[in-house]
């Protein structure tokens, strides 16, 4: 039986020293990045095959995937546009929200025009909403965008905007809203 040869460690390691030392900084440095190199090659390899495999895997079969439920029919959309409306009878009630609102952006809201229609194609009621407000172009937009996801049954019709000088930082707008609602049950 052969025996093994001992290395001396010490002597290793002076020997690799001494290389080192007479490679100077820039060989050095590639044998660094060659040796990260190797040793990322090395971790991705394994990762690259279990890609491999993900990818070589069958989809499961469509009767397995979640389907979309059918498309509501005309008179489902009918329903819910119908159900989605204001009532005409809390049409006060709503343009307090309008002004509480206004309000709450920071904006003055003195007095607004209302103005009662019925939209004879639609066969809802109409409620137009014309407000003068007055105050910072952001708050403004804010109001508006408020006023909308509180009323999800109103439109914003027209806005209009009027600034005395440009340097002036509030602005007088004129926003015209239009509630959609139904008579009451």
């Amino acid at each position: 039986m052969k025996a093994m040869p001992s290395y001396n460690l010490a002597a290793l390691l002076l020997a690799v020293r001494l290389r080192v030392l007479h490679a100077g900084p820039t060989a050095c440095l590639c044998g660094a990045l060659l040796l990260a190199g190797a040793v990322l090659w090395a971790w991705l390899l394994p990762q690259q095959a279990a890609l491999q495999e993900e990818l070589a895997r069958p989809l499961p079969a469509p009767s397995t995937l979640v389907q979309a439920p059918p498309p509501p029919t005309a008179n489902e959309n009918l329903a819910a546009f119908y159900a989605a409306l204001g009532e005409k009878r809390h049409a006060e009630q709503q343009v307090k929200v309008l002004f509480d609102l206004a309000a709450k952006s920071q904006l003055v809201l003195n007095h607004g025009e209302y103005k009662f229609g019925y939209d004879k194609a639609a066969q809802v009621s109409t409620y137009q909403v014309i407000l003068p407000v007055k105050g910072p172009y952001r708050n403004i937009w804010r109001f508006a965008l408020r006023a909308l996801a509180a009323l999800p049954y109103a439109g914003l019709d027209e806005v209009s905007f009027r600034r005395d000088t440009i340097a002036d930082p509030t602005v007088d707008a004129r926003l015209r809203f239009t509630l959609y609602l139904k008579e009451a049950p």
